[in-house]
């Protein structure tokens, strides 16, 4: 049946809330219909450019066909994209090796390009300083939390200049800013109280 094919792309991103492998030869095989299609359409226009009226209820359904297949295939396009997307928002810029193996080139290009201008636009925001987006995805309840180191780290220098030495089970009071970046690397934890 017409249009099967693309529908099956459809369900698919219904089917999972994750990133699937791209479907390239479901994809291949809805351009093959529509080239068809669209084929068949030029021969029947042909046919009826004399006037004839046999053919534009057959010239209309697959012109309809035609355009079903090329909504699902962007519907299809466009929200894998918004995946990517929310993975670069959750994961940050380096993407875990199974879900690159699930990437199409093209895709990796995309969420490439998308790195490089979220770098550019947190350069060029906050008065030539930049702005981290990521920071602070949730706002804050206190800018100060409690900490605990859970290796030997060393030395490590807040931003308003203190040095603080940061030992194997030590806990500290932190300005959050300070310490997030080694919450996320597993040099810290935060203690919740």
């Amino acid at each position: 049946m017409l249009g099967n094919k693309a529908l099956e792309l459809i369900k698919q991103l219904q089917r999972c809330d994750y990133l699937t492998p791209i479907q390239d030869e479901v994809m291949k095989q809805v351009f093959e219909e529509m080239k068809a299609l669209f084929e068949e359409n030029q021969d029947d226009v042909s046919a009826t450019s004399d006037g004839g009226t046999q053919y534009h209820a057959a010239i209309q359904l697959r012109h309809s066909v035609l355009l079903r297949d090329r909504r699902c295939i962007l519907a299809y396009l466009y929200n894998r994209l918004q995946m990517i997307r929310d993975i670069r928002w959750g994961f940050g810029p380096s993407l875990p090796p199974d879900v690159r193996s699930c990437m199409s080139e093209s895709e990796v290009n995309w969420f490439t390009a998308y790195n490089r201008n979220i770098a550019n636009y947190m350069i060029s925001i906050g008065g030539g300083i930049g702005l981290d987006l990521f920071a602070n995805m949730q706002p804050p309840k206190s800018l100060y939390i409690q900490v605990r180191c859970l290796c030997e780290y060393g030395d490590f220098e807040t931003s308003d200049g203190n040095t603080v030495i940061l030992s194997k089970n030590s806990t500290h009071f932190l300005q959050r800013a300070d310490c997030e970046k080694l919450i996320h690397q597993g040099i810290l934890e935060h203690i919740t109280v």
